[in-house]
């Protein structure tokens, strides 16, 4: 039970926890542009369900705000890789969509492809992309 726990923890230290000015500016980054996403959304569609407010970026948010010194979070990624990831999506739907297992894999393992040879990986386009199979 004890080296379960010990690899639970990683067996490294934790790193430090971030300051109060910090964890403000991702509380309002993420609020404002989730809020942003979702305006935008109902005024372009006049839609209330939201859906293409996707739980990706919502992944994205924690990313740019709250490890924005990462690489995966730097514009290019997080912009470049939920289109490239998007575009791979809704191919892979409209090409496989009699086989949403073969769609979804493809879509994915596509998508992470692209951003690697772009140079545009961001995390949550593999969400993204299996999302657009999904979503229909």
């Amino acid at each position: 039970m004890h080296m379960l726990l010990m690899k639970m923890r990683g067996g490294q230290q934790s790193p430090p926890r971030a300051g109060g000015k910090e964890i403000l500016w991702a509380w309002l980054g993420s609020c404002l542009s989730i809020a942003a996403i979702a305006l935008l959304e109902r005024h372009a569609t006049g839609n209330y369900g939201f859906p293409l407010l996707i739980g990706s970026f919502g992944a994205s948010a924690v990313l740019a705000f709250g490890a924005i010194r990462s690489p995966l979070a730097q514009p290019r990624n997080l912009v470049g890789g939920h289109f490239l990831s998007a575009l791979v999506g809704v191919s892979c739907y409209l090409l496989f969509s009699g086989t949403l297992w073969l769609a979804s894999c493809l879509a994915v393992a596509t998508a992470i492809a692209l951003m690697h040879l772009t140079k545009t990986l961001h995390p949550p386009g593999g969400a993204t992309a299996l999302i657009a199979v999904t979503g229909g």
